[in-house]
């Protein structure tokens, strides 16, 4: 049975690294391109319009979004809420069994 649990305990961290590369390869990807785009619209019209802010508010956007997803920064859905959500509904079953 131990083994078992290590071997859950290694999955479970093999997954959140995978998770965390996935970010940070994300992260990496938005500053490489946002920086060439932003050079590219300097070199082109000297930022009489930046342009290049219109991908990087709208990309920023999705990598603020999974940035909450993947260090748990919701404050409604925090790190503990979905394991108590389950306790909670678990034993709301238990109680609706008992008067059946």
């Amino acid at each position: 049975m131990e083994n078992n649990s290590k071997e859950n305990k290694y999955i479970r961290a093999k997954e959140r690294v995978d998770e965390l590369k996935k970010f940070y390869a994300n992260l990496w990807s938005y500053i490489l391109v946002i920086s060439a785009l932003a050079l590219i619209n300097y070199l082109t019209n000297g930022f009489s319009y930046m342009w290049f802010l219109w991908a990087a508010f709208g990309w920023g956007i999705g990598v603020f979004f999974h940035a909450v997803g993947t260090f748990n920064l919701n404050p409604f859905f925090g790190k503990g809420w979905e394991e108590r959500k389950i306790k909670e509904l678990m034993k709301d079953e238990e109680e609706s069994k008992k008067w059946k």
